[in-house]
């Protein structure tokens, strides 16, 4: 238990809450009809949990240096799971919106306090392979959410997807409590709440513009207001950043090339590799007459190359600059984007095989090595700030992906459908469609809403990775070998 007990606790939590960025995936077609939801309510049950994770990872991270790291997770896991089983109980797409932002407050809890538990239990070698488990688990959770999603959306139903979270989470809690000892991080430190405040409007406020851009138009007051405030939120962060104390994000940070080019990779990599999923799975549901498990699965060829590659790159490709394999590796998701926008009213999944497995390879390459680079732009004394960074922005990205994408969808069909029909079959009502539509029609119009989806995905993944071609240098010798307490700081803080 000593040995094993803490990594068993902390890798149960963080295959939960990895698990749920996907999960949802597949489920969203029945979720729509079963809630009656549109395709704003569908955006916002994968945003509100991303967004909730992104908003507030830095803030409860230095929370819980302050208040106890094994507290701060075990309040997150029970908050975890009383927020699943209101969304396993939700009458409603507004009920469930809600309970997954607060799904995500618990998991952001969870994921801030990871990597610091483990960085206070294990030393030496025994650190190093636990960080290893605790990455495979978590590259692992994100690939078995379509497939575990599908087969309980198509079994007991995508309530399921939800209420399986209860018995792991108690599991957690118990494992959590007995094996895992408390720790905390330096004296002295402060909450940055005015940081986390002004982040959490910015981030939010932009995901809610964009939403709104798809239903309203970019030019309407609601969209343009949200776009304003959230840049006011933005500059107001930086001012506040750069009078704290103890801030959230050094504003020195942003004024380093290398720093800013992993940011804007790891940026867009989450958004280009996984933000035009959830309408790939609409797509093969509602039109394809796929079956949830069924599409679960077509999802395969990207998450097997991804995790085959992820695990080669690691034993093979040590000390090759990560500006080529973070680089290289968004130029091959953006590839693989434009390789699968060829759709049209004829096509079935299996075109989009070539270009899953191109993102599925790109994806190989930037994951393992993003948070390193993080790691390796900055000072040593930085290290975690910078870690808790990349590991906010890949959220980030995610969610702003499945805004972005969604508005590009809808405003493509628009060109063939009315404007409620376009949202209508978006959110996957083509049923409703089809007594008004032709099937062609109703194929054609979503192919095409796909096809720019996944060309904007393409051009942001080609230019995201010439970004960090041309920003990211050599990481610094002195970051590969950091000082005790560096060492230290690093774990406390990075998640």
């Amino acid at each position: 238990m000593r040995t094993w007990g803490p990594l068993t606790a902390v890798c149960l939590g963080t295959f939960m809450l990895l698990l749920d960025v996907t999960i949802v995936v597949v489920a969203l077609p029945d979720m729509a009809r079963a809630l009656h939801a549109s395709l704003s309510d569908l955006q916002w049950v994968v945003d509100g949990y991303a967004l909730a994770l992104a908003a507030l990872l830095l803030g409860i991270g230095a929370a819980a240096d302050i208040l106890g790291r094994r507290r701060v997770h075990v309040v997150g896991v029970v908050l975890f799971a009383a927020a699943s089983l209101l969304c396993g109980l939700a009458s409603g797409p507004g009920t469930l919106v809600a309970a997954r932002a607060l799904q995500g407050v618990g998991a952001a809890a969870m994921f801030a306090t990871t990597l610091p538990l483990l960085g206070s239990v294990y030393q030496g070698r025994q650190r190093s392979a636990a960080l290893g488990v605790w990455g495979a688990v978590s590259g692992g959770a994100a690939a078995v959410g379509p497939v575990l999603g599908g087969v309980l959306t198509e079994g007991p139903g995508w309530r399921w997807i939800f209420f399986v979270n209860l018995p792991v989470s108690v599991l957690s809690v118990w494992l959590t409590l007995r094996a895992v000892p408390e720790s905390r991080g330096p004296r002295g430190m402060r909450i940055d709440w005015a940081g986390t405040v002004m982040f959490a409007g910015f981030a939010g406020g932009t995901t809610y513009a964009v939403v709104r851009a798809g239903e309203d138009g970019w030019t309407s007051s609601v969209t343009l207001g949200a776009f304003a405030l959230a840049a006011l939120a933005l500059v107001c962060f930086v001012l506040v950043e750069r009078r704290a104390a103890h801030p959230l994000l050094d504003p020195s940070l942003l004024r380093k090339p290398a720093f800013m080019g992993v940011m804007a990779g790891a940026l867009a990599f989450n958004g280009v590799a996984f933000g035009v999923t959830p309408y790939l799975s609409i797509w093969m549901q509602t039109l394809l007459g796929m079956s949830p498990a069924r599409g679960g699965l077509t999802l395969l060829p990207l998450t097997v190359a991804a995790m085959v590659v992820a695990v080669l790159v690691g034993r093979l490709l040590h000390g090759v600059p990560a500006r080529l394999t973070i680089g290289g590796g968004l130029l091959l998701i953006g590839s693989g984007s434009f390789c699968q926008a060829a759709l049209d009213a004829g096509s079935g999944w299996t075109a989009l095989v070539p270009g899953l497995v191109l993102v599925g390879v790109g994806t190989g390459f930037v994951s393992p090595t993003v948070a390193g680079a993080a790691l390796a732009s900055v000072p040593p004394e930085r290290a975690g700030m910078a870690g808790g960074a990349v590991n906010t922005v890949r959220q980030l990205g995610y969610a702003l992906g499945v805004a972005v994408f969604g508005t590009v969808v809808t405003s493509r069909m628009r060109d063939t459908l009315p404007q409620d029909a376009a949202h209508t079959l978006a959110g996957g009502g083509a049923g409703a469609l089809r007594g008004s539509f032709s099937e062609h029609a109703l194929r054609t119009a979503f192919a095409s809403g796909l096809d720019t989806a996944l060309v904007v995905a393409g051009v942001a993944g080609m230019l995201a990775g010439a970004v960090v071609l041309v920003l990211v240098r050599s990481p610094r010798p002195a970051v590969t070998q950091p000082a005790p307490g560096a060492l230290k700081e690093t774990a406390a803080r990075q998640g």
